[in-house]
């Protein structure tokens, strides 16, 4: 049902913000994508049904940074070899802590392939082109253009 539908985005929402509360050198990012995404997906003529996966997804698209050090995710310079792999294993982690909940079924190809690049040169698989599910590579553009675009503590945005 519609109400049902909106609970779950909220308390997906919630989940984001409250991630957000642990790394705020990224605050706002959440919702920054999630608008972006959103306008994207819009404008590629998803379905209603596809832009509220798109949405869930992107709420929770950084949830297994949960399990990655404070030392690591607010470092404010380059990772070491170990701390980059440390930090690419948040897409799986993420993953498999939301796999369970049965309605974002649709929503966590977001999740799990956000870093896969189309040359295939990203994580955590390396799929290339059309392998990445459509919903991860819309998402994909638009976080990569909220980093690109907004401060970070390792470097200042590009204008």
């Amino acid at each position: 049902t519609r109400q049902l539908s909106e609970t779950y985005g909220i308390t997906l929402a919630v989940l984001g913000d409250a991630l957000e509360l642990r790394d705020q050198d990224t605050m706002g990012h959440t919702e920054r994508v999630v608008a972006l995404s959103e306008s994207i997906g819009r404008e590629l003529g998803l379905s209603d049904d596809e832009l509220t996966h798109l949405r869930w997804g992107a709420y929770v698209h950084d949830l297994g940074k949960i399990g990655v050090p404070d030392a690591v995710l607010r470092k404010p310079g380059p990772l070491t070899p170990d701390e980059w792999n440390l930090m690419q294993r948040h897409p799986e982690q993420g993953y498999h802590l939301l796999e369970r909940l049965f309605f974002l079924s649709d929503a966590l190809d977001v999740v799990r392939y956000h870093h896969e690049r189309f040359d295939g040169k990203g994580y955590p698989l390396g799929l290339s082109g059309e392998e990445i599910p459509l919903l991860a590579r819309i998402f994909a553009v638009a976080d990569a253009y909220d980093a690109m675009t907004n401060d970070r503590p390792y470097r200042r945005a590009m204008s």
